[in-house]
Order: C-alpha cells, then structure tokens, then sequence
C-alpha cells in the first residue's frame, strides 16, 4: 500500500474514540440494574424507611449508613419512577463510559459527597431522599468523559447541567414537579451531584498528571 494513503500515527491519535453503542454488555448493565434494583427493594419495604433514611438528627447520632441509603428512598411512586427514568435516559446517553466495579465506585464516592455537602452546607435539609443528586452527578461524569474523548457533544452535555442547576439555585426548581413527587425538591443536591463529579473529576485528572 501506498504510504501517502495511510493516516499518520499522529493524525489517528488525534481522532476522537468510536462511540461505542449498542446492544449494552452486563458489565455496563451492573450500576443502573443494581441501583433500580435496591431503589425497588426500599420502595417495596416501606417499614425500613425510618432506618434508611438521610436524617440530620439520626446522622448526629453516628447513623452513617445515611449518607448512602436515603439516595436510594423515594417520596413516592411518582418520584421513584422519574428518577428510575432518568437513570434509564443517562446510561442510554453515556453507555460506552459504563464499567460496573469503576461506576459503582464513583456512585459510592458522589452520594458520600452530596451527603456530606447537605450537611455542612444545607443546614435547613433536616430530611432527604432521592436518586436525583446522584444523577446530576452522574451526568457530569458522562459529560466529563466525553470531553475528555474528544466527543464535542461533551461540552453541551456540560454546559446544559451547569444551566440547569445554576437556574434552579433562583427559581427553587419547578412547582409542577414538586407537587407530582409530594416534597420539595432538593435543589441544593442537584448542584451538589455536578460539583462531586467535577471534584472527582479533577483529583483523577491532577493525580494521572502528577504520575
């Protein structure tokens, strides 16, 4: 063949990485499977919700395991299916960057981070539930992984879910929504969920580059 014809070492590296869709392996499938899965466990058993949930008063007496389980409880069907849903609309969008032992770890690492950032920094959430600050933070994982694969699509992922809890800061989030999910939403862990994943984000990028 031809030399001219073939692509330099260089100009390869350049490219962006194949997205890669499609029919989702079960190691991909692991995270949003094991969360849907434990997500309809407390919903099924009510009776647990007392012990499991994100309770400033129970996280004061060392109930730690709060930090994790309230993330998982919902308000009502209503508010468990919506995030179930968005859980499903997210792995669609960033399935390629899914690995289940390296996505578990992130999830375990962002709910610890929302947690700990209510506590110190909401001190008006004296109770919370939900999957959707995880999400956020979830999507900013995706988006951060595209950028960092050279996909443009990356930078309007970012730029969208920085829009979107920058304008729920001044407007408290919708009004039909909350009224749908029976609580207010926490929109404080939505900004929380983006900051986690941009903080993990960075501490990786600087830790890679200081090796």
């Amino acid at each position: 063949m031809n030399s001219t014809n073939s692509p330099s070492p260089q100009k390869e590296a350049a490219r962006p990485a194949a997205k890669g869709f499609g029919l989702p392996s079960w190691d991909q499938l692991g995270l949003p499977l094991l969360l849907t899965l434990l997500a309809l466990l407390c919903w099924l058993w009510p009776g647990s919700h007392e012990n499991l949930i994100w309770s400033r008063q129970a996280l004061a007496q060392d109930q730690w395991w709060r930090m994790w389980t309230g993330h998982l409880l919902h308000s009502n069907t209503h508010h468990l299916l919506l995030n179930l849903a968005g859980l499903a609309a997210i792995f669609a969008l960033h399935q390629p960057h899914y690995r289940t032992l390296p996505m578990l770890t992130l999830s375990v690492l962002l709910m610890g981070l929302i947690s700990l950032g209510i506590w110190w920094g909401v001190p008006g959430i004296e109770r919370y539930v939900g999957l959707s600050a995880l999400l956020h933070g979830l999507f900013t994982w995706g988006a951060l992984q595209d950028i960092r694969r050279g996909w443009r699509s990356g930078w309007l992922l970012l730029l969208g879910v920085i829009a979107k809890v920058g304008w729920e800061q001044f407007s408290g989030g919708s009004e039909s929504t909350s009224a749908l999910i029976d609580a207010r939403i926490a929109v404080e862990s939505h900004l929380l969920g983006v900051v986690s994943a941009l903080f993990i984000f960075l501490l990786l990028r600087l830790y890679h580059w200081a090796r």
